[in-house]
């Protein structure tokens, strides 16, 4: 079992930055592929952002630019930076963690981007 835990979410103004951070259990988690999620009510949810064992990220074309994923194995955490932050990424945000083809899910952490 893997543990996920998000942190880091709270109220910014449009074109501000925020930065949230997941950690993820285990002695393994330099092999998880780490992803950042985000749904809003009424809507599925929609990777964000992931990235794998060997650091190589992808992203989705509405934050290619502004968000920037990164992980510290040393820390078992993953983070996911976001510059110039509009309304529209206002979104509850949740870190997922796979690994042996199991996927870990957190509770999520809201995101609030005010115009």
């Amino acid at each position: 079992q893997v543990h996920v835990v998000e942190s880091g979410g709270g109220l910014v103004q449009s074109g501000g930055s925020l930065r949230l951070s997941c950690y993820a259990s285990g002695s393994v988690f330099s092999i998880y592929v780490m992803g950042w999620y985000r749904q809003v009510p009424g809507k599925q949810r929609e990777l964000v952002a992931e990235i794998n064992s060997v650091g190589s990220a992808n992203y989705a074309d509405p934050v290619k630019g502004r968000f920037t994923i990164s992980r510290d194995n040393a820390k078992n955490t993953v983070y996911l930076q976001m510059n110039r932050m509009k309304p529209e990424d206002t979104a509850v945000y949740y870190c997922n963690a796979e690994v042996y083809g199991k996927h870990y899910w957190g509770k999520g952490t809201l995101v609030t981007v005010s115009s």
